[in-house]
């Protein structure tokens, strides 16, 4: 792997000044975002945001606070980077509390991709194209302004890349050791992270001269404790090692339950084609064509000058979503690709730090007296939203808008109703997702509800309403599988013990009811 195009320039070490310059700059487009997105009440537009949160709220806000709140399916750093800010009442209902430290990890992502491409092209001006191809683009800014997992996996994701490139150089083992600690967070952020452990050690195997065994299975041995941990985490919430995978809440199992309710199989489960072609349109649209065309010729230079390496390594991701559409029936929807609209589209954004990556290899290819040239390669990648400066454009933003539309009137129209019915102490029904946002918008305190997160005391009050009915209101949707509507049904039959008091009917979603206990 070693030779003499492949070897970063004499001067591939960044200064400390290139370093502040680079977070501060990332710091100031971020806050701007963040500002700007808050103003407009944007924030909490993906449902998922909202439920992060309302996950990190519950550990320390809950009948039965703490651990066993973090639960089985999603992975938990973010829910507990945002535990210093949630405990804040008005951080948490709009969302600030997740801005906060996911705009932390946008700064650590700039710079630790500024930092991999000096490593990878030795040039300040290549990386500087590199990192500024990323952080200007609007979809990354939005995702680096919510609490979503995107940005918080690049942040680990970019840490590894620079480490493995440094340690090509340096041979230094405690970079080894921060790959391992970035890859442990990447994993413990999205399953992506998985997916690249088996590739980082042979990365590690291949850039060393000496001890490499010895350098392969350090990593291993390190950033498999992550994977390691959530199996057993997920034992001991469920007695099931794989809950995350085929559990009830797991995306198997919801595809599983759409395929018997009678939908079409997504494209893409078991096709190859679909899959690539579908996840290809997302990246497309996240990275913006621009980008995605200097990308493609930065993809040339970058192997004519033997610098693919990094390119390949932010390939995995990618490589990664695909291979989940295939075999585990993870959609992507598209609008002008699917009649069900937007799904998922904001998987596509792993394009972007490769695109922008790619990009920045065009500066190697242009002569040193046309260096200042290289200087448009950002502005050109960001042409298209600058020319339609809105966020109509932004798939992701665009994405959430659309699928929370109906999440945001119901939930605000509940939120309403209980601002003014509700009194401390009351208490609440209610399944643990969507639902909670209703008490984040109304300020109930979750220790108030009684939910799935609550175990034991859930489970015997929802299947025996009829003798533990303590919780004054409930709130359930009128879909079949809804635990807290048939809970009800069942107590009802004999005589009426909870009674609907107002119905929130939307085109999309099934009707919101809220029951009132008779007294």
């Amino acid at each position: 792997m070693k030779n003499s195009d492949d070897s970063p320039r004499s001067d591939a070490g960044a200064s400390w000044r290139e370093v502040v310059s680079v977070g501060f700059c990332a710091s100031i487009l971020v806050g701007l975002a963040s500002w700007w997105l808050y103003r407009r009440g944007y924030i909490l537009y993906y449902g998922d945001a909202q439920a992060h949160l309302n996950i990190s709220r519950s550990i320390i806000d809950s009948k039965t606070p703490g651990y066993d709140q973090l639960g089985s399916v999603w992975l938990p750093v973010l829910h507990l980077i945002c535990l210093p800010f949630v405990s804040n009442d008005k951080w948490w209902t709009t969302g600030l509390a997740g801005t906060i430290p996911v705009a932390a990890c946008f700064v650590v992502s700039a710079v630790f991709f500024y930092l991999a491409a000096r490593e990878a092209y030795g040039s300040m001006l290549a990386a500087g194209i590199t990192v500024a191809c990323y952080t200007l683009n609007p979809n990354v800014l939005y995702l680096g302004s919510i609490p979503m997992t995107e940005v918080v996996f690049f942040a680990a994701f970019s840490t590894m890349l620079f480490a493995l490139l440094r340690f090509r150089r340096t041979e230094n083992q405690w970079l080894v050791v921060l790959a391992a600690f970035a890859s442990i967070a990447a994993s413990l952020t999205r399953y992506d992270g998985w997916f690249l452990i088996p590739f980082f050690t042979a990365g590690f195997f291949l850039c060393a001269r000496d001890r490499r065994c010895q350098t392969a299975t350090l990593f291993l041995a390190l950033a498999s404790l992550a994977p390691l941990y959530w199996f057993a985490h997920n034992y001991w919430e469920t007695s099931d090692f794989l809950s995350f995978y085929r559990g009830p809440y797991s995306a198997k199992a919801i595809y599983r339950r759409a395929l018997d309710a009678g939908l079409p199989r997504y494209r893409g489960d078991h096709e190859w084609g679909y899959a690539a072609g579908y996840y290809g349109a997302a990246g497309f649209v996240c990275a913006g064509w621009s980008l995605v065309t200097l990308g493609i010729i930065g993809l040339f230079f970058a192997v004519r000058k033997r610098r693919f390496l990094p390119v390949a390594f932010l390939g995995l991701t990618p490589a990664f979503y695909i291979w989940s559409m295939y075999s585990s029936g993870t959609p992507i929807f598209l609008p002008f690709l699917h009649s069900q609209g937007y799904y998922n589209t904001r998987y596509g954004i792993a394009v972007l730090p490769l695109a922008a990556f790619a990009a920045g290899a065009i500066e190697l290819a242009i002569p040193s007296r046309w260096q200042r040239a290289a200087l448009a390669i950002p502005l050109l990648a960001v042409l298209p939203w600058i020319v339609s400066f809105s966020p109509e454009h932004w798939i992701c933003w665009k994405e959430s808008q659309v699928n929370s539309h109906s999440r945001r009137f119901w939930s605000k129209n509940a939120a309403e109703f209980f601002t003014k019915n509700y009194r401390s102490g009351d208490g609440l029904l209610l399944r643990f997702g969507d639902l909670t946002a209703i008490l984040s918008y109304a300020g109930i305190p979750l220790k108030e509800a009684i939910h799935e997160g609550n175990g034991p005391a859930w489970l015997a009050t929802i299947s025996r309403l009829d003798l533990l009915h303590r919780q004054k209101w409930a709130i359930a949707q009128m879909n079949q599988d809804d635990s807290v509507r048939q809970a009800i049904d069942r107590a009802n039959k004999g005589h009426t013990m909870y009674q609907p008091v107002l119905e929130i009917d939307t085109l999309k979603d099934p009707v919101v009811r809220i029951y009132r206990r008779v007294e």
